[in-house]
């Protein structure tokens, strides 16, 4: 079986610490963009129900020749209405595009889908969020699973935004079992300097 899919512990550093092929000058991921049908509407539920921080907003973009295509490959005559950056706690931020493509738009992946996503938040007390994401009136996909092997110690459970983006609630406040053998480690919300 594929070690990456057997629950083993692989590392990709070589004997200095790093790996021998890694992007130049690379200090983790800055932000996640993605798509919403409406960018008020994701907004309210970044904020209002995760509580993301926005930050700023640019646009609209629009270009009568290929730059949008040759850079964004999209169709060059898509029109990026509006985009806007949040900041939600530790971690990646937030750019959140509304489109206006030319050529119509795909629908939602699913995570089976080539491209299919999600967001994971980390948060301390899954029963308490998962209560709180309830009262909200936020639909979330069955109860909490307990994982196994390498992520024992972590429960997790998704949910869905308004529009239909997968998301997902996380916590292993007393870290996960691969933890205790492993020479490297996943960056860990709980300690974001190490």
């Amino acid at each position: 079986m594929d070690a990456r899919f057997s629950g083993t512990v692989a590392s990709s550093h070589n004997s200095e610490g790093w790996n021998a092929m890694a992007l130049p000058g690379i200090r983790g991921t800055e932000h996640i963009g993605f798509t919403v049908p409406d960018l008020d509407e994701a907004e309210r539920f970044f904020v209002d129900v995760i509580g993301c921080e926005r930050v700023y907003s640019l646009g609209p973009f629009e270009r009568d020749d290929d730059w949008m295509a040759e850079h964004l490959n999209v169709h060059p005559r898509s029109v990026m209405r509006e985009l806007r950056f949040f900041r939600c706690g530790h971690g990646p931020n937030f750019e959140i595009f509304q489109w206006e493509p030319a050529d119509g738009q795909a629908p939602q992946p699913r995570n089976s889908d080539i491209g299919g996503h999600h967001l994971a938040f980390y948060v301390d007390d899954l029963d308490a969020a998962l209560a709180y994401l309830h009262e909200q009136g936020v639909r979330v996909l069955g109860e909490p699973t307990a994982s196994r092997n390498a992520s024992e110690g972590q429960r997790w459970v998704y949910f869905l935004s308004p529009w239909g983006m997968q998301l997902e609630l996380v916590s292993f406040p007393d870290g996960k079992a691969y933890e205790a053998s492993a020479s490297v480690r996943l960056w860990d919300p709980r300690d974001p300097a190490a």
